[in-house]
């Protein structure tokens, strides 16, 4: 009778582990949150529930390759985004330890080929995104190239080698930018003499017992158990192309399995020791002495009063995220393989089932009446005024030409890998495209139109001239 209960229980639950601090009701409310993707025909998302140095529970729910109807497992290897960074930067700070390099380096001595802009920019910069250096994801999309189009870490630097300006000066500011992680990963292949793929193996993922992690330098490589990524397309899917072998700030490959394994080292200290996981959730800070938010690779935060150290991540159909509540002793891992899944509201929903004693009450959200109030203006203008607009422009930092034509009463802009996108005017000479990302600001010489900058996100500056 015993091995029958066994037997059922095994089968009933496949994919976690049993044991006190987990019930079925929490079990029910977990799979609750992710019955929209519990099926084979459908990408979805590995979990993994961490709880006083055990993995409580860990299920996969959907496909891993809807060509096969492979299933999400705990070993299903995702690409996690930007969650990479953590393991970058804690390279660089092993680096450190080990006395090969220093945070206030200036990259140069070790990129030589970078530009000299004026001012010094240090790994330590790189690290808390305080560099000024301009988002070289941001400079592809700009460029007209997309993220399926194949490039690597040289690809980045010489698209960075290009630019003639920082969004700002060094220290002054914060903004993301995933320059700053290529950049470390080139500076831990040149100074440990390994590519950042072996030196991470060697010192962290190999000590730690995960396997089944890397950084994947070669998109061709055959790798087991590898998850595809989806977007929504009508009433099915697409499937992205990867294509990319551009390290340091994504292209880690790994399983909910390994990441309870790294989530642990925060703990015990196995790689590193103390010291290094004081240098790791050390904040940066700014010139005027603010202090950030942002650690190595590592985002300081609350939730519902509680302490949370996590990092999130988004490429290509990939959404991913690792939180931990370090007080509690309590992580979430989620890992999902579809364009339209938000790892972050799933975790925090996990945090309220399992951590509902501990948490305050949760914020009111407020109403957005500025949603409900009068659309920004539009700036009328006359087709005459427009036709002013009309030509070519080019960008050397870009390499790439911008067109736009009059349409009517519109004024568009032709970009090689888009279709027609209406320039919106906002005020004099000034236009936004993209709804509302890029913004544009065209420069007149005796009322002839000599060129523009282009400001958007990350991405700040860029000049265009007037062929």
């Amino acid at each position: 009778m015993q091995t029958l209960y066994t037997t059922l229980l095994l089968f009933l639950f496949p994919f976690f582990c049993l044991n006190a601090q987990i019930t079925e009701s929490q079990i029910e409310k977990v799979d609750h949150l992710f019955k929209k993707w519990d099926q084979k025909d459908s990408p979805g998302a590995a979990v993994g529930i961490i709880q006083k140095g055990k993995l409580i529970y860990t299920k996969g729910y959907g496909s891993a390759n809807l060509d096969y109807n492979v299933p999400i497992d705990a070993d299903s290897k995702f690409y996690i985004a930007s969650t990479s960074k953590q393991f970058t930067a804690a390279c660089i700070a092993l680096l450190v330890q080990e006395g090969k390099l220093k945070l206030e380096d200036d990259i140069r001595k070790h990129v030589p080929e970078l530009p000299d802009y004026g001012k010094s920019i240090t790994i330590r910069h790189l690290v808390h995104h305080t560099s000024g250096l301009r988002d070289y994801l941001g400079l592809m999309s700009l460029a007209g190239k997309s993220f399926e189009d194949y490039f690597n870490i040289s690809d980045g630097i010489e698209l960075l080698c290009r630019q003639k300006a920082l969004n700002f000066d060094p220290g002054e500011e914060y903004l993301y930018s995933n320059s700053g992680y290529i950049l470390l990963a080139e500076i831990v292949t040149r100074v440990s003499g390994k590519s950042i793929r072996e030196y991470a193996d060697e010192k962290i993922f190999q000590p730690l017992g995960m396997k089944n992690t890397f950084f994947n330098d070669n998109h061709n490589q055959i790798t087991k158990n590898r998850v595809v990524s989806y977007r929504p397309e009508g009433n099915g899917y697409l499937r992205f192309v990867q294509n990319f072998d551009a390290l340091g700030d994504g292209n880690l490959l790994t399983t909910v399995n390994d990441l309870y394994l790294w989530d642990q080292n925060f703990y015990h200290g196995k790689v590193g020791g103390s010291s290094f996981l004081d240098l790791i959730h050390t904040k940066g800070v700014l010139n005027n002495e603010e202090e950030l938010d942002y650690a190595f690779g590592l985002g300081h935060g609350e939730y519902r009063g509680l302490r949370t150290v996590s990092h999130g991540g988004g490429m290509l159909g990939f959404r991913t995220q690792l939180i931990r509540f370090p007080e509690q002793k309590f992580s979430v891992i989620v890992l999902a393989n579809v364009a339209n899944f938000n790892p972050t509201a799933r975790a925090y929903e996990i945090a309220d089932i399992f951590l509902k004693d501990q948490l305050g009450k949760k914020k009111e959200s407020a109403q957005n009446r500025n949603n409900e109030q009068k659309d920004k203006k539009k700036y009328k203008t006359s087709t005459a005024e427009l036709k002013i607009y009309e030509g070519k422009y080019y960008s050397e930092e870009l390499d790439t030409y911008y067109h736009f034509q009059l349409d009517g009463d519109q004024l568009k802009l032709m970009l090689k890998s888009s279709d027609n996108i209406m320039a919106a005017p906002t005020q004099k000479d000034e236009f936004e495209v993209f709804d509302g990302f890029v913004q544009l600001k065209f420069d007149r010489t005796d009322e002839q139109v000599q060129g523009f900058v282009l400001n958007a996100g990350r991405v700040k500056g860029i000049t265009f001239v007037k062929n």
